[in-house]
């Protein structure tokens, strides 16, 4: 069951409603962030990036960590700030996604200028959010009077991109059709959302644009390439059935005057049996409700892409089976459930078909993939489907898990050129005994033999991984134990976390006694990065002189004498720089566009390098 969105009735607002958002976190969230963006687009809303303007504030939010839950809770009360009672034009602020899943009932009750909550598992519900229905009209019971999806005003004209056209032929495409549009803020216009908190300074009025609101460089749609299905269907609920019971594995159906279908699959062995031992209990979290979320979007929901013009995120599965018992994303997206493989084939052929060169698969557990579908080694097949798909240039997975890179995943890495050598898998600590309190189990041997495989099959892999310090039982010597781990396996992209005691995670019932002091967490912390820093610098000075293909994405955020770009080894947003500060033959470079170059000069993360061709 989808719990029920609650709204409050208030004051009309004008026709097409004005919508920003606000999204916080990961790129799994950026992803529903897209989605609900998408679903109110094409059922009459208008984005804006500018707070100010907003008549309704979307804020999709993160709670993974206390760290998460307070910025996110700073940005609701900062946008709270434009509500029309504060001199605002702001009239509705939703909350949305896994601060909703943790704190429902608490959020309206200490924050009364919040007007909806929409939780990780109903993000169709951002329309009734919004006063909107799935035909595009206004709800006659709602308080907004919305025009219909298919006046002139909420039209996106999309274009079809030739696979045999060049990034340059497509960047020169885009570059017309921003040209063309003029003052229209739905055709390839800015939409409305920040990843990361970043505001946007403003040239025009010399100042920042409302905090957490920042103009995006591309917007694009994605439906369906099947049109056997409706454009706007807003999604799937998933409803895990018992092993062995006579499900229909094909494509769900598609109940006409429903706007969510509702699919049956098994769910895998692992799930049901931690569900037995209550992993995905809420009990202890006042102001949540029992039900844990089974939505999973499909290549015929609408989606507003916020990402650069190349590149763009897949979401394949949702939720999470594991025990580690210092999380509770599993409380907060529910049970492991998979896409089906078609249709995360069919929305990257139409995001190719729209400009994007670079995708990236993202979930939970990537490495997880298809096994609630009766995949064996599901990752890798649908590696090897997507990386022939003409048109496109890199393809990268993101969250593995160690036990779950197998051989076969890794010489599917190998074979294709698309696939971009690169492999994120959190380890979380290199100590036996402290990964064993953390349910996860592996040693520091188990992972340098998997790092020396891979880097064996793969040849010129990057690795990238995450640790979490401070965990309650660390001992100094467990945190030596991983400092060698570290110095040993000489990772590529490394990040440090410092441990979060979260309520409904196991380890939030562990002694008091074993839990560390803050100071000496944030000494291991930095410890840790002030090694990784020296590897680093090593690591990268040794790419002086070579050759590589690089995605250029802009000026600089630093200054505007360098521009910025990334290999295939870099992932969007979270591992270091490539300046770029010699056009070569180029009078200025195009945002979104493949060059040839070389790399000029290193620093600790971030290199330097010319454009050659």
């Amino acid at each position: 069951m989808t719990p029920t969105v609650t709204i409050e009735t208030e004051a009309p607002v004008a026709a097409r409603p004005k919508v920003g958002f606000v999204s916080l976190g990961c790129p799994k969230n950026l992803v529903d962030s897209e989605v609900m963006m998408g679903l109110l687009h094409h059922n009459g809303a208008e984005l804006t990036p500018r707070a100010e303007d907003a008549e309704i504030i979307v804020i999709n939010t993160c709670s993974f960590i206390n760290s998460a839950k307070q910025e996110s809770v700073n940005t609701i009360l900062e946008m709270v700030q434009h509500k029309r009672q504060f001199g605002g034009k702001a009239q509705r602020i939703v909350v949305a996604g896994c601060l909703v899943e943790r704190y429902r009932d608490e959020i309206q009750k200490n924050i009364p200028e919040v007007d909806a909550v929409v939780g990780t598992g109903e993000l169709e519900a951002i329309l009734a959010a919004a006063g909107l229905t799935p035909s595009g009209h206004a709800n006659n019971n709602s308080p907004f009077n919305i025009l219909p999806q298919g006046t002139p005003e909420a039209t996106i004209h999309t274009h079809a991109i030739s696979m045999s056209q060049t990034d340059g032929e497509v960047a020169q495409l885009e570059s017309n059709s921003m040209q063309q549009a003029g003052q229209n803020l739905i055709d390839r216009a800015p939409s409305a959302v920040s990843q990361h908190s970043r505001p946007l300074a403003d040239p025009e009025h010399d100042r920042e644009i409302a905090p957490q609101l920042r103009i995006v460089q591309s917007l694009a749609e994605t439906g369906t390439t099947h049109g056997d299905e409706p454009l706007n269907h807003a999604g799937d609920h998933i409803v895990h059935t018992n092993p062995g019971s006579n499900t229909n594995l094909g494509a769900p159906g598609i109940d006409s005057d429903a706007w969510v279908s509702t699919a049956s699959q098994p769910s895998r062995p692992e799930g049901d049996a931690r569900e037995r031992t209550g992993r995905f209990s809420r009990e202890s979290w006042d102001g949540a409700t029992a039900a844990l979320p089974e939505y999973l979007y499909n290549d015929a929901t609408p989606r507003i892409l916020t990402t650069p013009r190349a590149s763009a995120y897949i979401k394949i599965a949702e939720g999470c089976d594991h025990p580690c018992s210092f999380c509770i994303i599993p409380q907060l997206r529910g049970k492991f459930r998979s896409r089906r493989m078609s249709s995360i084939i069919a929305e990257a052929e139409n995001l190719i078909k729209q400009g994007v060169r670079e995708i990236t698969l993202i979930g939970q557990d990537t490495t997880c993939y298809g096994e609630d579908l009766g995949f064996t080694d599901g990752l890798a097949t649908l590696l090897d489907a997507l990386a022939v798909l003409p048109g496109l240039r890199w393809l990268r997975f993101l969250y593995t898990y160690p036990n779950k890179v197998t051989t076969r995943l890794l010489e599917t890495m190998a074979k294709h050129d698309t696939i971009s050598k690169y492999l994120d898998v959190p380890l979380q600590h290199a100590s036996a005994s402290v990964l064993k309190t953390m349910k996860r189990g592996g040693n520091a041997q188990i992972f340098l033999d998997l790092i020396a495989k891979a880097r064996r099959i793969v040849p010129g892999i990057v690795i990238r991984t995450s640790f979490i310090v401070g965990f309650p039982g660390e001992t100094e010597a467990d945190y030596k134990e991983l400092e060698a781990f570290i110095t040993a396996a000489k990772i590529d992209w490394l990040g440090v976390f410092t441990y979060s005691d979260e309520e409904g995670a196991k380890a939030f019932d562990l002694p008091d006694e074993t839990k560390v002091p803050n100071r000496t967490i944030q000494t291991r912390r930095r410890k840790l990065m002030k090694l990784q820093q020296k590897i680093s610098t090593k690591s990268k000075a040794e790419w002086v002189g070579r050759e590589i293909d690089l995605l250029v994405e802009g000026e600089s955020e630093e200054t505007e004498l360098l521009w910025e770009g990334r290999t295939s080894l870099h992932a969007p947003e979270i591992d270091g720089k490539v300046f770029i500060n010699d056009f070569g033959p180029h009078e200025t470079l195009v945002p979104g566009t493949f060059y040839r170059a070389e790399i000029t000069e290193s620093h600790d993360y971030d290199v330097v390098a010319r454009i050659l061709e």
